[in-house]
């Protein structure tokens, strides 16, 4: 019989797939003999039955109902008994860490005999009715589905009735009215009565954690993260400690490093007298570890000796949810936290010099996307600023755009090309939509564990809570600090480093990160500032950059088109060009130049036009060889649609058709140029004549190229320096059209080389980013050096997009229906167009084994890619000059993750 429950005792850190994150971890806690409460695990397996299934499993009913029984054996009491009954959370807990996208239900299995039972064990009837309307309220909303907006007004209203500032000045005899009050609200909402069958909580509260895996929060939030829809969430059912005991009671959540900076220590929110969701949803405003090590410091002592013990343990910065009831601390979860980008560069260095993990180790705990983070700019210390508040810093980084109120309206302005600011008194799970939209997010409540803070690091946004002098007025669309009001669509700013929030906007200045990958080491030190964090922060990179610099295999290579771009690749650690568009040179003023060479009639036009660019592209070449000297500089021939070079078609019949309805006189070359753009006009331009089929079209336009090329090299090696120039043939289809332009370039080159008097090696090569040049790649490596893949084309033509296009239509659409879980022109279609890639390199290798392989298109700078490149066995990938750092990093992460395969450590 499939296994569908396991209890703690039988989890470990290994069995996440099948146990979840939570559920994983509590068994490793269980089993390091950390005071965990008795609790089961049902499986991701029993999740993904009810998806595809519509129901649980037949065996998963008995099974739960075993578990059960050996909890109520271990404690020696009932589930829901009338006499000190045994309750339980029920808890979602997938494989990777989703916080706050699926559902919690606390305090199952109260009903209204067992609230009685719980009163008298507790000796205190208020903690049982405060309890029981809790449950009421979170099983309404999460099980039953009922607004949750239907309980918080009730609640507010009951303190507004007896003068209470916050729920713990309610009495006990107002949270019995309450309860009445919300099993009232569940029976007009649902026409039933709230359940007092404690087993039937139990399965409904399972069940609705099995459904939030597929609410449109979760689906969103793994979108983002790229976490499968095939997973499933386990869920996890423990034995209820209580933190709203009274004053010696509390809860928390503690991180054993900040996330935010990364600073060793202990750090992390406490609520006395109240229960987990308190803290999570930012509802009240929390204390310090530091002031709960005041309020009970035998509890906060040993809560440090375990923050210590999970660090060593995990090797890593531990996220620690826990509880206290009445002086006995209970430890309910941990996981590896998550963290800021700063923070984890720190931390991985951190633990390397501790002697806790090694370099390799440290790199895998970094990501391309969070150094990217790093390079954003930060706001300028000497610009003039207007504070408004300072309150915590969440999530680092500097933003600056119009306040909105709600996440609709961010997620509408965002569209719109606005850049906004969300500000919430705090927000929750269903904010999610406009948290990822939002350059930023200011709350009025909350801590460093908030579901805003949570989220945002995880997100990367800058964020900014607990700005308790905010008065938050979402119905007015203002917020007020003292006598300043902010309306919608005023420009704020916040820095999430420091935690304070200005009025307007503020100007920015290059990050540390940027300063040293684009000047350097020692200048971005001398500037880093007097507190020693941005320097401990650029070390950090510099480490572990060098070390991915020491251990890839792939090359990293520039997409650069002019001296100024090469040199800004180079300094940001590129090994070369691995494309210069050509066609990008003949921008502005040259465009007239390339228009008549190709509208060109008679072979003096076309030779008139050819000598005028010579020179120009010759210049061009110099510039950009000059700036890459000693590195290899692939160059590829002129590929663009042939309409972006000719006048608009319709823009000129308009204009001769205005002239001739007028009456005035339509000149000959007026009507010869309408004619040759009628000739030249085609349906489909990015199918049609470009790129090779351009270049055997236009007599002399390619050899325009090799010429310029070749002449440039053979300057500059007169000059004393070392060339390199590569030359790629682009939207090769056919082994034949290669060796058309192959034979003319030879000859050229040669020419150039005796008129030169110089030795000239050029390497021809071309771009495979057609289906068919993949599928014939044996025979196309006869006549070509090296392959480039173009995998934005390549994507276009497999696919069968038009990419400006479906980008801007159906995409959308297509996420949400999870036909993509990411656009494949952000990340490559490894089942599709990466195997044309695979198929490419192995017919390739077979023909020509020394054959030169690389990717240029915008893949190149994309993390998940580059793995699946340095698993193709490219030889370099190619990306813009401010993603070579990324694609660095990635490289190496690649090559680390393939040798722990190898050695079966993986």
């Amino acid at each position: 019989m499939p296994k569908y429950v396991y209890s703690f005792a039988e989890g470990n850190k290994d069995l996440k797939d099948l146990l979840g994150g939570k559920g994983a971890n509590l068994g490793e806690m269980t089993g390091l003999g950390l005071p965990v409460p008795p609790g089961f695990t049902i499986t991701t397996e029993a999740c993904r039955h009810h998806m595809h299934h519509g129901q649980n499993p037949p065996e998963l009913a008995e099974q739960v109902t075993a578990a059960i029984d050996a909890l109520e054996a271990t404690f020696g009491r009932k589930l829901g008994g009338d006499s000190e009954p045994l309750l339980v959370s029920v808890r979602s807990g997938a494989k990777f860490s989703m916080p706050g996208m699926m559902e919690t239900v606390l305090n199952v299995g109260l009903n209204d005999r067992s609230v009685l039972g719980l009163a008298e064990f507790a000796g205190d009837e208020r903690f049982a009715w405060d309890s029981y309307r809790r449950l009421i309220q979170m099983f309404g909303k999460t099980v039953l589905g009922i607004d949750g907006e239907l309980f918080a007004e009730a609640l507010d209203a009951k303190k507004r009735a007896v003068g209470a500032a916050s729920d713990v000045e309610l009495t006990a005899d107002d949270l019995k009215d309450l309860v009445a009050t919300f099993k009232a609200i569940v029976a007009g909402q649902t026409g039933q009565a709230f359940p007092q069958e404690p087993r039937a909580q139990v399965d409904a509260a399972v069940v609705a954690v099995f459904n939030s895996w597929n609410t449109d929060r979760a689906k969103v939030y793994r979108r983002r993260e790229r976490i499968s829809d095939e997973l499933g969430t386990a869920v996890n059912v423990q034995s209820m400690v209580f933190g709203n005991l009274g004053p010696d009671s509390g809860t928390g959540v503690a991180f054993t490093r900040d996330p935010a900076t990364g600073h060793p220590g202990a750090y992390g929110d406490y609520l006395p007298n109240a229960q987990g969701e308190d803290v999570v949803a930012g509802i009240r405003n929390t204390l310090s570890l530091d002031d709960m090590a005041k309020i009970d410091r035998t509890s906060y002592d040993q809560l440090r000796q375990i923050m210590s013990t999970l660090e060593n343990h995990y090797r890593d910065l531990c996220d620690i949810e826990f509880t206290v009831e009445r002086g006995k601390l209970w430890m309910l979860q941990t996981r590896v936290g998550k963290r800021t980008a700063a923070a984890a560069f720190k931390i991985a260095i951190q633990l390397v010099d501790q002697g806790l993990i090694n370099l390799d180790s440290a790199l895998e705990r970094v990501t391309g996307d969070q150094l990217s983070n790093l390079m954003f700019p930060q706001f300028d210390p000497a610009a003039p600023k207007k504070l408004l508040t300072k309150a915590m810093a969440a999530s680092p980084g500097a933003a600056v755009g119009q306040a909105v109120f709600d996440s609709p309206t961010a997620a509408r302005w965002a569209a719109d090309g606005r850049t906004v600011i969300l500000v919430r008194r705090e927000t929750n799970p269903d904010d999610l939509s406009g948290m990822i939209a939002s350059a930023g997010i200011l709350t009025a409540r909350g801590g460093k564990t908030s579901h805003a803070a949570v989220v945002a690091r995880g997100m990367g946004t800058t964020c900014v809570v607990g700005a308790d002098a905010l008065e938050v007025d979402p119905a007015a669309r203002v917020f007020k600090v003292g006598d300043v009001t902010v309306a919608e669509g005023d420009v704020i700013a916040i820095d999430g480093s420091t935690g304070e929030v200005f009025l307007g906007n503020v100007p920015v200045v290059a990050s540390p990160v940027f300063q040293y990958l684009d000047e350097g080491l020692e200048k971005a030190l001398a500037g880093a500032g007097p507190d020693g964090s941005a320097a401990e922060l650029v070390m950090a990179v510099h480490r572990i950059l060098g070390h991915a610099d020491a251990v890839r295999r792939l090359k990293v290579r520039a997409n650069a088109d002019n001296g100024e771009d090469a040199d800004r690749a180079r300094r940001m650690g590129a090994q070369g060009i691995g494309l210069c568009r050509t066609e990008h040179q003949f921008l502005g003023d040259r465009r007239k130049l390339i228009e008549r060479l190709i509208l060109a009639h008679d072979d003096a036009t076309r030779a008139a036009a050819l000598d005028a660019l010579l020179p120009l592209q010759r210049q061009d070449f110099i510039e950009l060889f000059t700036a890459m000297d000693g590195l290899h500089t692939t160059v590829r021939l002129i590929d663009p649609p042939l309409h972006e070079f000719l006048p608009d078609l319709t823009h000129l019949s308009v204009a001769v058709a205005r002239k001739e309805a007028l009456g005035e006189e339509v000149s000959g070359a007026e009507r010869e140029l309408l004619a040759a753009v009628e000739r030249s006009h085609e349906a489909n331009p990015m199918l049609g004549l470009r790129g090779v089929r351009l270049g055997l079209s236009v007599p002399g336009l390619f050899a325009l190229q090799v010429r310029a090329i070749a002449e440039a090299a053979a300057q500059l090696i007169r000059e004393g320096l070392d060339p390199k120039p590569e030359i790629m043939v682009p939207l090769i289809g056919s082994y034949v059209e290669l060796d058309l332009v192959r034979d003319e370039a030879e000859q050229i080159v040669k020419q150039v080389a005796e008129a030169e008097g110089q030795e000239l090696t050029i390497p021809i090569g071309c771009m495979i980013e057609l289906p068919r040049a993949a599928l014939t790649a044996d025979e196309i490596a006869r006549a070509a050096e090296f392959f480039s893949f173009g995998t934005n084309d390549l994507t276009q033509t497999t696919w069968g997009f038009s990419r400006d296009d479906v980008e801007g239509g159906f995409f959308s659409r297509y996420l949400e229906l999870g036909v993509f879980q990411v656009s494949p022109f952000e990340t490559i279609d490894v089942r599709g167009v990466g195997q044309l890639v695979e198929r490419g390199v192995k017919l390739g290798r077979q023909t020509r084994p020394e054959i030169g392989l690389g990717v240029c298109g915008e893949h190149g700078g994309d993390p998940a890619s580059i793995h699946f490149f340095n698993k193709a066995g490219l030889d370099y990938v190619s990306c813009s000059p401010f993603r070579v750092p990324v694609a660095r990093l990635e490289a190496g992460r690649a090559a680390v993750v393939v040798a722990e395969g190898a050695s079966g450590t993986a």
